[in-house]
């Protein structure tokens, strides 16, 4: 059999159209970078200009670390990011590994009951969250944050992860049970493993509107201790006058771990977008 010879001009084309997505995606966190160490009339002037001598400054970092408690704001992001993330991930894996493995009446009107919450944005329910947290008292609490953000990634969970586990060998989970392993020690020992690469992939695509969120921390968590990073930004804000450095400044230290994430996540969520199969 002869290999099918690819034409070099739809090569170059598709690698032409890859990097001006990536130039388009990448232009404003570049912008956000280099204006946050220029001087507030630099940043108005030449806003896409790389800092010089005259207009460099650290004014914007240095307001951060004063007026906002940035590392208390840092801190509950990550908390909340990490938390929500455990959960999703682990929550979501079992409930696929049920759906993918077991056969019970109902089965395939669950799995499209939980396909209904990737269509339905959660902020709809907005309204009735908040009286719900209201009545359990998880107002201005991380709690509150956590398990809004579990309910909203569950179904992509569910729906990737099912997928990638109909694809593990059943012979392989057959001679676990007839090894005598139980149903929870083949679910963690033999087939999450396998699928690693979707488990990174779905890591990925909640840690982003996770960690950058706005809506419910300002809703369900605005108390000055439970602020996350992204509200917290807010501060510099005002209805007549924005410190434009600071916000930059904080946008700059904001996007710093999802990008150091995203790099070291990147190799797993490359592998589990292609992969079509385990072998």
């Amino acid at each position: 059999m002869h290999k099918a010879r690819t034409n070099p001009f739809n090569t170059a084309a598709m690698h032409g159209a890859l990097i001006l997505y990536t130039l388009i995606a990448l232009f404003p966190v570049f912008v956000i970078l280099i204006n946050s160490f220029k001087t507030r009339k630099a940043i108005f002037r030449e806003p896409l200009a790389l800092p010089s001598a005259d207009s460099f400054s650290m004014v914007g970092y240095q307001t951060v670390m004063k007026q906002g408690d940035f590392f208390l704001y840092f801190q509950n992001s990550m908390i909340v990011t990490v938390a929500s993330l455990f959960l999703v991930l682990l929550f979501g894996a079992m409930a696929a590994f049920a759906l993918s493995e077991y056969r019970f009446k109902g089965n395939m009107l669950m799995g499209l009951y939980l396909a209904l919450g990737i269509m339905i944005p959660i902020r709809i329910g907005t309204v009735a969250i908040l009286e719900m947290m209201v009545a359990s008292g998880l107002v201005n609490t991380l709690t509150a944050l956590i398990l809004v953000y579990t309910a909203q990634g569950l179904p992509l969970a569910v729906f990737i992860l099912s997928e990638f586990m109909r694809q593990v060998s059943d012979d392989l989970k057959n001679a676990g049970r007839i090894d005598g392993l139980s149903e929870y020690t083949i679910f963690f020992r033999l087939v999450l493993p396998l699928v690693r690469p979707a488990m990174a992939t779905v890591a990925v695509f909640n840690m982003i509107p996770i960690w950058n969120d706005l809506w419910f921390p300002l809703i369900l968590a605005p108390s000055e201790e439970t602020k996350t990073l992204t509200l917290g930004s807010q501060v510099f804000i005002g209805q007549f006058v924005t410190d434009w450095n600071a916000v930059l400044s904080a946008l700059s230290m904001a996007i710093l771990p999802v990008l150091i994430l995203y790099v070291i996540f990147s190799r797993q969520l490359i592998r589990g977008i292609t992969s079509g199969a385990v072998k």
